[in-house]
C-alpha cells in the first residue's frame, strides 16, 4: 500500500508539473512571442513586454527539463525507485532561486505594466480577450502570471505527502528529507520577498495618497518614509482657545494640519490598488499647519514638564508681588500734594499690563496641569524654541502616539549613526564628441603638482579621453583630452620607487605612511595596511636627488583623509548640456561613475576598473646568504650582488652602485590605462597627458581586460584568458620586454577582476576565483562562487579578513574569509533598490528593476559602497556587530553606477567648498 502511495503522489507531481509546464508555454507562445512580432508592436510597447514576461523563458527552460527528468522516473518505476535525488538536484541550484526571486520580485511591476499597456491602448485588450479564448486552458493572463508564484508550495505539500508515505529504510528517504529542506529555504525566501515588494509599493501609494488629501502639501513621497499612524488632536492655546487638529506621523517626519469633520468633495489618487481609507479619515478635510523633521521635536515630559510648570508658577508669584508693591505705591502717590497725574497714570497702565501678562501665565499654568490625555512638544527653529500643547481625545490615544513618536524617533537616530555619506557636489564632464561614457576613474600618486588629481576615462568607442579633475580646494575639471582611438577599459595608478633608502644594518623602521585609498571601478580595494614600529630607530639615510647624494633624516608621512565621488553619464546625445557628472559625497568621498542603458557586451561590461595602489615603501639592501631563485636569464642572484628588497619582500638584484644611481624616471609614478584594441599606454605625470605624450606603450594580442599593481609587480589580465606579470629592474622604470606570463583562463572566459588580499592576488575567472601567490605565480587555492558557471566574477574588494564578491547580472553580493574561504554572508540589493525607488513613476520603476544587478564595489571608511544598474547607490557597514542593513542613498543617476572610487584629500581642504 505504502508503495502505492507513493506511486500516487509521484504521478500527481507529473501531472501537476504538466499543468505548470503548459502554462508557461501558454505565456511563451500564446503571449509573449505574438506580442514580439514587429507587426504587433502597435498593441503594447515592446519595454512593457519585456517588463511583464520576465524570467519566463527561463523559468520554462528549468521546468521543462524537470518534467522529463520526473516522466522518465515515472516510466521506469520500481519498488526502490528515487524522486527525491531529482527534487535534490532541482532545487538546489542558485539559478533556480535567482530566477524566482528575480520573478518574484518584478512580479508586483509587471501586474503595473499589464494595467497601464491596457489604459493606454484598447487594442491590447481585446488582444488578451482573444489569447484567452483561444488557449487550452481559457485563462486569462493574470491567472497565468500568478502560477509561478503559487508553484514553490505546492512542491512542499508534495514532499510533505511523499515523506509520509515513505519508509525511513528506503534508499529515497534521506533525499526526501533533503529536498523538503531546499525546497522550504525557497520558499521562505520567495515569500520574503513577495512581503517585501508588496509592503514597499503599499507604503509608497499610501503616501502618495494622503499627499493628495492634505492641502498645500507638496514633496511628501521620500524612497524610505513609510506613513506610521493619524491621531486627532485639539491645540491648546494660551490666548485664542482651542482648536482641531490633526497629525500625520511617519518615520520621519510630523505633520500637523487643521481639521474640517464631514467636508464635501476631496481630491481623490489615482492610484486604486491600495488606498488611504484603511488608515487615516479621509472623510475630513486637512489644510497644512506644519511639518517637522522627527529630529527636530520632542515630547516634553519628566524632569523638564515639572520644571517648566515650575518656572510658570514662579512668574505668577513675581507677578503677583509686582501687583501688591503697585498697589501701596498707588496708596503712596494719594498722599503726595504737588499735581501727579502722569504718576497715576503711568501705575495704572503697568498694573493693566502685569494684569494681561498675570491672566497668560495663569491660563497656560491651568492648561500644563497635564491630566493623562495632554501632552506637550516642543521644536527647535532657527528663530528659538516654541511649544505646543495638545489633547487626546483619551489617555490610551495619548500613549500609543507617544510610544510610536520615541520608536520612530529611535529607528531614525540608530540608521543615522551608521555613518550616512553627505552629498556633496555633482561635477560636469563635457563632452567632445557625441555618445561619450564613463568606463573608469582612478586618483594619481605622483608629484605634489599631480597628487590630487583623478582620472577619468570615457570613451564612445572610436575615441578614448581621460579628463584630469583636480580636487586641491574643490574638484575642478581641469582638461579633457583624447589619448587613444581604442575604447579605455581599465586604469591603474602605479608608484615610483622611493628617494629614501637604508643601508645595509640596523635596517630604517618602516615610517608612518598615508592612509591607503580603496579606488574601483566598478570595484575597489585598499591595500594591506602596513604596521608601524613601537618606536624610532636611529639609522642614516641616503636621499637621491638627480645625481647628488644628501643626508636626512625619515619624516613621519601623516594621515590624510578619504573623499568618496560618484558619477552619471546619462548618454543622451540630443542634449548640448554636458550629459556626464561625477557626484562627490563626504565625510569621505566616493566617486562613482554611470552612464545610460547602453553597456559594453559580452565579458567587456566587467572591464572598467581602476586598482588600488600606494607608494613603495622604502627598500632595505642585505647581503644575500641563500638562493632566492632564478632570474629570467637563468643567472643566479648568489654572485655577490646586492639585492634590493621592498616593504612587501620583493627583490630586485644588482650592485650597490647600480641600485644607487638610479634612473630619475624610476621615482615618476605612473598611470597605465588599457584598452580593447589590446594597447596599454603608460604615462609618468600629468604634465605628460596634457602634452599627449606616454612614456610606454606595450601592444598585446587581445584587449585588456583590468590591471593591477602588488609587489613592485603590474599584473595585467587579457581577454584571451592570459595573465602578465610586469617587473621592474633594479633602480630602473619598468620594462616592457621584463615580463612573464601564464593561461589562467580562455578567449571565452579570462579573468574580469583582479584584487589583492593579504598578500595574494586572486583573480575572478567565470564564477571561480583563483588565489595567485605573486613571487611564484603558483595557483595555491581555487574558490567557486555560485553554482552558475555562465556568469562570471564582475567586481570584488577587500575588506580587513573578508572578501565581497559579486557575479555578473546578479543582485546578490557574498562575503568569503579571506584565508578559510568560507563564505560568511550574502546579502540581496532588491529590497533596498525598491524602496528608494518607491517614489518614481511606475515606468521608471519597472525599467530600472528589470534585471538588476551589482556594478560597482567599493570599500572605505568601514562601508561597503555598492553601485547598481539601477542607478542607486547603496551603503552597508561591514565592521557593524549585528547584522547590518543596506542603506540607500538619496542621490541617484539614471543610468548604471560604472565606477567607485575613494579620493585622498590634500590638506585643508574645506568640503564647505561653494556649491553650484
Amino acid at each position: 500500500p505504502g508503495q502505492d502511495m507513493r506511486k500516487h503522489v509521484i504521478m500527481t507531481l507529473l501531472d501537476t508539473e504538466q499543468s505548470y509546464v503548459e502554462s508557461l508555454r501558454t505565456l511563451m507562445q500564446g503571449y509573449m512571442k505574438p506580442l514580439k512580432q514587429p507587426e504587433n508592436s502597435l498593441l503594447c510597447d515592446p519595454s512593457l513586454v519585456d517588463e511583464i514576461f520576465d524570467q519566463i523563458p527561463e523559468l520554462l527552460e528549468h521546468h521543462e527539463q524537470f518534467l522529463e527528468q520526473i516522466h522518465d522516473c515515472v516510466q521506469n518505476w520500481h519498488e526502490k525507485q528515487k524522486v527525491g535525488d531529482l527534487l535534490v538536484q532541482s532545487f538546489s541550484k542558485d539559478v533556480l532561486v535567482n530566477i524566482y526571486s528575480a520573478y518574484i520580485d518584478n512580479f508586483l511591476n509587471a501586474k503595473d505594466a499589464v494595467r497601464i499597456a491596457k489604459e493606454a491602448r484598447p487594442a491590447f485588450m481585446k488582444f488578451l480577450e482573444q489569447s484567452m479564448r483561444e488557449n487550452k486552458e481559457k485563462q486569462a493572463l493574470s491567472d497565468l502570471m500568478i502560477k509561478p508564484v503559487q508553484r514553490i508550495p505546492r512542491y512542499e505539500l508534495l514532499v510533505k505527502d511523499l515523506l509520509k508515505h515513505t519508509p525511513e529504510d528506503h534508499p529515497d528517504h534521506p533525499f526526501l528529507i533533503d529536498a523538503q529542506r531546499n525546497i522550504k529555504q525557497v520558499a521562505e525566501r520567495i515569500n520574503k520577498g513577495m512581503k517585501s515588494a508588496e509592503e514597499v509599493e503599499r507604503n509608497a501609494r499610501i503616501v502618495q495618497e494622503i499627499e493628495s488629501h492634505i492641502e498645500g502639501m507638496e514633496d511628501l513621497q521620500a524612497p524610505l518614509r513609510r506613513f506610521l499612524r493619524q491621531e486627532m488632536v485639539v491645540e491648546v492655546k494660551a490666548v485664542g482657545g482651542k482648536k482641531d487638529r490633526s497629525f500625520f506621523l511617519f518615520t520621519d517626519l510630523l505633520v500637523c494640519t487643521t481639521l474640517k469633520r464631514k467636508s464635501g468633495s476631496l481630491r481623490r489618487s489615482s492610484m486604486s490598488l491600495y488606498t488611504a481609507a484603511s488608515v487615516i479619515d479621509t472623510a475630513s478635510k486637512y489644510k497644512l499647519l506644519w511639518k517637522l523633521p522627527l529630529e527636530d521635536v520632542d515630547i516634553v515630559k519628566g524632569a523638564s514638564q515639572a520644571t517648566n510648570r515650575e518656572s510658570i508658577q514662579k512668574s505668577i508669584c513675581r507677578l503677583d508681588e509686582d501687583l501688591s508693591t503697585l498697589g501701596q505705591v498707588s496708596k503712596l502717590s494719594e498722599t503726595l500734594s504737588f499735581p501727579h497725574q502722569s504718576l497715576d497714570d503711568v501705575i495704572k497702565d503697568l498694573m493693566a499690563a502685569i494684569h494681561r501678562e498675570l491672566a497668560e501665565k495663569q491660563s497656560l499654568s491651568f492648561s500644563m496641569a497635564f491630566p493623562p490625555n495632554k501632552v506637550e512638544l516642543s521644536t527647535t527653529k532657527a528663530d528659538g524654541t516654541e511649544s505646543f500643547i495638545f489633547e487626546f481625545p483619551n489617555p490610551d490615544a495619548r500613549l500609543g502616539f507617544e510610544q510610536a513618536f520615541e520608536d520612530a524617533k529611535k529607528k531614525l537616530a540608530s540608521s543615522k549613526n551608521c555613518l550616512d555619506p553627505e552629498f556633496l557636489k555633482a561635477i560636469p564632464i563635457m563632452k567632445t564628441r557625441s555618445g561619450m561614457q564613463f568606463s573608469c576613474a582612478s586618483p594619481s600618486h605622483g608629484s605634489p603638482e599631480s597628487s590630487h588629481e583623478v582620472w577619468v576615462c570615457n570613451s564612445d568607442g572610436y575615441v578614448g579621453q581621460v579628463c584630469l579633475l583636480s580636487i586641491r580646494k574643490e574638484p575642478t575639471v581641469e582638461a579633457c583630452i583624447a589619448v587613444c582611438s581604442a575604447r579605455i577599459l581599465c586604469i591603474a595608478s602605479v608608484p615610483g620607487l622611493k628617494r629614501a633608502y637604508s643601508c645595509f644594518f640596523p635596517p630604517s623602521p618602516r615610517r608612518g605612511r598615508e592612509r591607503a585609498e580603496p579606488v574601483g571601478s566598478p570595484s575597489s580595494e585598499p591595500m594591506p595596511a602596513q604596521p608601524e614600529d613601537a618606536g624610532p630607530q636611529p639609522c642614516l639615510h641616503i636621499s637621491i636627488s638627480g645625481s647628488s647624494l644628501e643626508l636626512s633624516e625619515p619624516v613621519d608621512g601623516g594621515n590624510r583623509e578619504l573623499v568618496p565621488f560618484d558619477s552619471d553619464d546619462t548618454d543622451d546625445e540630443s542634449s548640448p548640456s554636458p550629459s556626464g557628472t561625477l557626484q562627490s559625497q563626504a565625510s569621505h568621498s566616493t566617486i562613482s561613475s554611470s552612464f545610460g542603458n547602453e553597456e559594453i557586451p559580452s565579458c567587456k561590461e566587467a572591464t572598467a576598473e581602476t586598482t588600488s595602489s600606494e607608494e613603495e615603501q622604502e627598500p632595505s639592501f642585505m647581503p644575500i646568504t641563500s638562493t632566492y631563485g632564478q632570474n629570467r636569464h637563468g643567472e643566479s642572484p648568489t654572485d655577490g650582488r646586492a639585492l634590493r628588497r621592498s616593504s612587501r619582500g620583493s627583490f630586485t638584484r644588482g650592485s650597490l652602485e647600480d641600485l644607487l644611481s638610479l634612473d630619475p624616471e624610476a621615482h615618476q609614478s605612473s598611470m597605465w590605462l588599457g584598452t580593447e584594441d589590446g594597447c596599454i599606454h603608460v604615462y609618468q605625470s600629468s604634465d605628460n597627458i596634457r602634452n599627449r605624450k606616454n612614456s610606454m606603450k606595450m601592444q598585446h594580442a587581445a584587449a585588456v581586460m583590468c590591471i593591477l599593481y602588488l609587489d613592485n609587480q603590474v599584473f595585467v589580465s587579457l581577454a584571451n584568458g592570459e595573465l602578465v606579470a610586469y617587473q621592474r629592474e633594479a633602480g630602473r622604470f619598468w620594462d616592457p620586454q621584463n615580463s612573464k606570463s601564464l593561461s589562467l583562463g580562455s578567449p571565452g572566459s579570462p579573468i574580469t577582476k583582479m584584487v589583492a588580499v593579504a598578500g595574494k592576488l586572486w583573480c575572478g575567472c567565470q564564477n571561480r576565483v583563483i588565489v595567485l601567490n605573486t613571487a611564484t605565480l603558483a595557483q595555491e587555492h581555487t574558490l567557486q562562487v555560485g553554482q552558475d558557471g555562465g556568469r562570471s566574477v564582475t567586481c570584488m574588494v577587500s575588506a580587513g579578513t573578508g572578501v565581497w564578491v559579486a557575479l555578473q547580472s546578479s543582485a546578490q553580493v557574498r562575503l568569503y574569509h579571506a584565508t578559510s574561504y568560507e563564505q560568511l554572508a550574502e546579502a540581496d540589493i532588491t529590497p533596498p533598490v525598491h524602496k528608494m525607488l518607491a517614489g518614481s513613476d511606475a515606468i521608471i520603476r519597472q525599467h530600472k528593476a528589470a534585471c538588476l544587478r551589482i556594478t560597482a564595489l567599493l570599500v572605505c571608511k568601514d562601508l561597503l559602497w555598492i553601485g547598481t544598474s539601477a542607478g542607486v547607490v547603496l551603503t552597508l557597514a561591514v565592521s557593524a556587530k549585528a547584522a547590518p542593513a543596506l542603506v540607500g542613498l538619496s542621490q541617484g543617476h539614471t543610468g548604471h553606477v560604472r565606477f567607485l572610487t575613494a579620493i585622498e584629500l590634500p590638506d585643508g581642504f574645506d568640503v564647505l567648498f561653494p556649491l553650484p
